[in-house]
């Protein structure tokens, strides 16, 4: 029983904390402030910038295939994706560092098919100052960054809650 309840705890801890991103340490924009602009290539194909979908409320969910808490999570953030695209919704998943090769084959073992964006030198992860991940940063069609999060959420109830702070 010992046993089974340290292993519980560590579970919790680490969906709590998160994984560590290691990207260095800037000024982090702040809830409240406006999110910094970014440009990054899709997965698939194309680029997109965050000042593009002024307008728009964005979820950005920062990741990376080796974190435990991300690939908890990221069933969690597909359902959102899946049922609030069409409420307007934006909803972009940063992946950190990693090879095409790579995220193509976590996205196909996962059965995911949210977007994904790339950066591949971390200038965006350190530009939003993300040391741990996942990390969550929900802005609303103003460019205002309205609630961050960092460490998974456990539920797509719990990512819907938060959403009631950029949603219309």
């Amino acid at each position: 029983m010992k046993k089974l309840l340290v292993g519980l705890m560590l579970v919790a801890g680490l969906l709590i904390a998160g994984c560590n991103a290691a990207a260095p340490l800037n000024e982090a924009p702040l809830v409240g402030s406006l999110a910094p602009d970014f440009t990054l290539d899709y997965l698939d194909d194309g680029t997109v910038s965050l000042s593009e979908l002024r307008g728009k409320p964005v979820l950005i969910n920062f990741w990376a295939t080796w974190c435990g808490p991300c690939r908890f999570e990221m069933p969690f953030l597909q359902q959102v994706y899946d049922d609030w695209s069409d409420r307007g919704l934006v909803v972009l998943t940063v992946d950190i560092a990693e090879s095409q090769d790579t995220v193509e084959s976590f996205m196909q073992e996962l059965g995911l098919s949210l977007p994904v964006l790339m950066d591949r030198d971390q200038a965006v992860t350190k530009r939003y100052n993300v040391r741990n991940i996942p990390a969550t940063f929900l802005i609303d069609k103003n460019g205002i960054i309205q609630s961050i999060r960092i460490g998974a959420f456990t539920s797509p109830a719990e990512i819907e809650q938060e959403l009631s702070k950029i949603m219309p």
